[in-house]
């Protein structure tokens, strides 16, 4: 899965967790959940869960902690993806 591909996917996946959903209309690689997309931390672990079940990967704890952008997100899932 490339980079593109994956971006989309986590932008689906955030979606119906997104207090701020004219953020992630314009979402970047950059964009933060927690602050520019209003997820709160217990929204963070539904999203993580969703990611688990939409690219069929495990993501434990420790990576689940970094992911605090689009971006974060999206290069985790393609590095679980690809290997």
């Amino acid at each position: 899965m490339n980079q593109t591909e994956a971006f989309d996917k986590v932008v689906k996946v955030i979606t119906p967790y997104s207090k701020n959903q004219a953020a992630l209309a314009t979402a970047k690689a950059d964009t933060r959940l927690l602050e520019d997309l209003g997820v709160n931390s217990a929204r963070l672990v539904d999203i993580v869960l969703a990611f688990e079940d939409e690219f069929s990967i495990a993501i434990d704890d420790d990576t689940a902690d970094k992911i605090r952008t689009v971006g974060d997100a999206v290069n985790m899932i393609v590095a679980k993806t690809t290997h």
